[in-house]
């Protein structure tokens, strides 16, 4: 059998290398379907389906089914915990012992980067991220070092000195893989801090982030390095926690001991006290662990999977292509194989030798198609995080994508290989022996002509969505988002990092918009915790004075008097924040149209009025301006309220809390507005923070334009790969009724030389063939235009203000596919018009 294998195998080389034009147009088609599904799958397998590189990733378990970020105080949406204070982990750790290691880690570190630089001259500081983990953080993963030690419970102890673990990435990149790092002294937010060690190589932390951590901390090094007051706080949730099991035990039961205890920790706190039934509904719910906390899974999820089919669809294309020309060249090796079956040949023994040349030129187009995908990846890698360069996301084939390779190359050589295979081995042995052509020179077969209907219907489809997709894409960054981004630069900044304390703000502020106005061309400095257009959002409850049973939540961000003519956000009743807004003044807020919208009637005038965070703070701050309303995190977010106040202004019921610990006076950005553009704002930017402090450096900086279209990767990345898969689905259609119309007028050349040679006129010969043509696009049409709205259906969430098909979209795609193939048809079409009826009829 094996023998028999190898000769097929043998045969089909020969067979193929015979006729280079239709190896290589069927190699080139199946590779850009293969190509396009293997990188595809690639994405999917390293975002979804990948586990995290750490021993038996099977027996983790994270304790909460969400992503809440970054510190929680007061309760959950739904009361689910996903997010836990420091306490209530250690409670868990002490009383569950099913666990074999229960580790935490800071939820939201890459909103909180910290500032590094290595003790000896020369050395500039950097931001960067670090993440602050238990003690037993990397015990709990099973790993081990690469290079020196990892962090242990011993370093996560009150008092110990604090120490970091390097990861081999930033190692290898920014030190160049030095040894002497280990056991070396870096200083971080302005601390001695000694590397014990470097991480293991290919560890990129305990989620998939386009920013994963450089560095690893202890968290009882938080409150030393980071100085912040809610590391042993009760009321502050900031931390993940995962863990190992024990063998053989079961979910079900350890989830009930866990909300057991939860309900028990949280039964004092003040949200819970008073309310026993919703204390009853406190839970969190185990998830498994071993491809990490759910992070780019949840982000990126439905596109990939929608991508995949779309891919799908390409494929399916290419395979009925390629079927088209396996049938027109089984016909036209009809009477081989009707001879083979007249020298005793059996028709399996045929089909077999058919399939297998089938099989071995989808391997063949499989291995063409890794090279498509590995430069495809690369793309994808480029259009899905353009700004990212430590994605943990290797673009080189691995074993799950060359085994995906490899079963969808055999998969599509049976698909498209049986059909062709079964009607070529029906050839009868006396066809060898009849030598005129019209008895076997009918036209296209059914089977030929659906495969063509199939690709124009599935053309259609691809083509719609690509339109829907780039309609919204179009909705989208054409959204008036009531801001002016023109000669605008957002610089972030994490002053905390640069050893400031809270009470250094108001005069740190000022130095700021001193040292920038000073530079030419400056027109504007406004300093925020945030800005439009980013992902960052500070929430909290809003209780309007006057109107107890009247509660919502808003987002709050500080701002200083320039902020809002920074970013061309309009002021449009009342005033802004302005200098006289002090410490030792009035606390004032300035609200958006949404917030006065859900809180105020219709003629309500909210000037003068006050708001706070419940009833007790309901004095807190007095309105005395309207802002138009802007999106901060993303246009999507709509009707959203917001309030902003002064930057270092502290509300009367925040004085029962010293200064020192209100971390939400530390700002976040700096928007500078010029009068023209600044080719090296950047490095101006730089050269101004570091003659401030050299410990001051940018976390990063974008124009505003550039901001703002970061917030449409994932959209642009959906509209780019729709519009090439539409238009990649549509030559392989165009190509598929070329095919099929060419063969056809080539099988009719002895019918089409009687009908010329009896009177037809050109013309009527161009028709006859354009209206078999366009009669298989109609048909296609008709199947493909149902389908695109029974499809349309599932992918309306992923589209902008979209309720439906666009009729100008459908028409557009209509007329797309119409011409194209109209342009197929009409090449064979004039070919068959410019038949000479002599030379037709000798061809017998």
């Amino acid at each position: 059998m094996f023998s028999t294998l190898m000769q097929d195998v043998r045969f089909a080389l020969r067979q193929l290398r015979k006729t280079p034009g239709f190896t290589a147009t069927a190699i080139l088609t199946l590779a850009l379907g293969i190509g396009a599904n293997a990188a595809i799958f690639t994405l999917v397998n390293a975002v979804l389906l990948r586990n995290l590189p750490v021993v038996d990733p099977a027996t983790l378990v994270h304790i909460g089914d969400n992503n809440d970020c970054c510190v929680g105080s007061g309760t959950p949406r739904d009361d689910d915990f996903a997010l836990f204070d420091t306490n209530t982990y250690e409670q868990i750790k002490k009383n569950v012992p099913e666990f074999e290691e229960l580790a935490a880690m800071q939820a939201g570190f890459g909103y909180r980067p910290v500032t590094v630089r290595r003790d000896r001259a020369q050395e500039l500081a950097r931001s960067v991220m670090g993440e602050f983990v238990s003690g037993n953080y990397f015990d709990t993963f099973g790993l081990k070092p690469y290079s020196g030690r990892l962090i242990t419970n011993s370093d996560d102890a009150a008092g110990a000195p604090v120490v970091a673990v390097m990861s081999y990435q930033t190692w290898q990149h920014d030190y160049a893989g030095d040894p002497s790092i280990v056991g070396s002294t870096f200083w971080v937010n302005t601390k001695a801090v000694t590397i014990a060690g470097i991480a293991p190589k290919g560890f990129y932390g305990d989620r998939l982030m386009t920013t994963p951590p450089d560095f690893y901390f202890p968290i009882e090094g938080m409150p030393v390095l980071a100085s912040v007051p809610y590391v042993h706080n009760p009321g502050s949730r900031w931390l993940y926690i995962v863990g190992r099991i024990k063998p053989g035990v079961q979910m079900g039961p350890l989830n009930d001991k866990i909300n057991a205890l939860l309900r028990q920790y949280v039964a004092d706190t003040r949200a819970y006290s008073k309310d026993k039934d919703r204390l009853a509904k406190v839970h969190t719910v185990l998830t498994p662990g071993g491809s990490g906390i759910q992070h780019m899974q949840e982000q990126y999820a439905s596109n990939l999977k929608m991508l995949m089919m779309i891919s799908g669809i390409v494929l399916l294309i290419a395979c009925a292509n390629i079927a088209n020309l396996l049938l027109a060249r089984g016909m036209a090796r009809k009477v081989e194989m009707s001879v083979r079956t007249a020298l005793g040949a059996s028709r399996t023994r045929v089909a077999r030798q058919l399939l297998t040349e089938s099989i071995v030129l989808a391997i063949l187009s499989g291995i063409a198609g890794l090279a498509v995908a590995y430069a495809g990846t690369h793309m994808l890698l480029a259009l899905a995080f353009p700004d990212s360069t430590a994605v943990p996301i290797d673009a080189n084939p691995s074993l799950p994508v060359l085994g995906f390779a490899f079963l969808l190359s055999v998969v599509t050589g049976v698909l498209f290989g049986v059909a062709p295979a079964w009607i070529a081995s029906q050839a009868e042995p006396a066809d060898a022996l009849r030598s005129g052509s019209r008895t076997t020179t009918s036209g296209a077969t059914l089977l030929q002509r659906g495969l063509v209907v199939l690709q124009a219907a599935l053309s259609l489809v691809l083509l719609v969505g690509a339109g829907l997709f780039s309609q919204s894409l179009r909705r989208l960054e054409h959204t008036d988002l009531k801001l002016d981004s023109r000669n605008r630069y957002i610089v972030h900044i994490n002053p905390q990092a640069a050893g400031y304390s809270v009470t250094q703000m108001e005069a740190f502020q000022q130095t700021l918009v001193e040292r920038f106005h000073a530079l030419p061309g400056v027109v504007n400095v406004g300093i925020s915790s945030y800005t439009p257009m980013e992902d960052d959002n500070w929430g909290t409850g809003v209780q309007l004075q006057g109107k107890p049973s009247l509660q919502s939540d808003a987002s709050i961000v500080r701002v200083s008097p320039e902020y809002f003519d920074s970013v061309g956000t309009r002021v449009v009743m009342g005033r802004s924040i302005n200098r006289n807004d002090t410490p030792s003044s009035p606390t004032v807020a300035v609200v958006n149209q949404a917030f006065v919208r859900k809180m105020f009637n219709a003629n309500e005038n909210p000037i003068g009025r006050h708001f706070g965070g419940d009833v007790e703070s309901a004095g807190d701050y007095e309105i005395v301006g309207v802002v138009e309303d802007t999106p901060y995190q993303a246009v999507q977010w709509k009707d959203h309220r917001m309030y902003f106040i002064a930057p270092v202004q502290r509300p009367p019921s925040a004085a029962k809390e010293p200064i020192e610990q209100d971390q939400s006076l530390y700002p976040g950005a700096i928007v500078i507005q010029t009068d023209r553009p600044i080719s090296n704002m950047a490095a101006l930017t730089q050269r101004t923070l570091a003659s401030i402090n050299p410990n001051l450096t940018i976390v990063r900086f974008d124009t505003f334009d550039e901001q703002i279209a970061a917030q449409f990767n994932n959209d642009r990345l959906l509209a780019r790969l729709t519009m090439l898969f539409g238009m990649l689905a549509l030559l392989l259609a165009t190509v598929g009724l070329y095919g099929v119309t060419a063969y056809s007028v080539a099988r009719r050349t002895s019918e089409i030389g009687i009908r010329m040679a009896l009177g037809a006129e050109r013309g009527s010969v161009v028709a006859m063939v354009m209206r078999g043509a366009m009669t298989q696009t109609v048909l296609g049409l008709a199947i493909g235009v149902p389908i695109a709205f029974l499809c349309v259906r599932y992918i309306k969430a992923q589209l902008y203000e979209a309720s439906g098909i666009d009729l100008s979209v459908l028409l557009l795609a209509i007329t797309t596919l119409i011409v194209a193939t109209s342009l197929a048809g009409m090449i064979p079409a004039r070919k068959a018009a410019s038949t000479d009826p002599a030379k037709a009829l000798r061809t017998e």
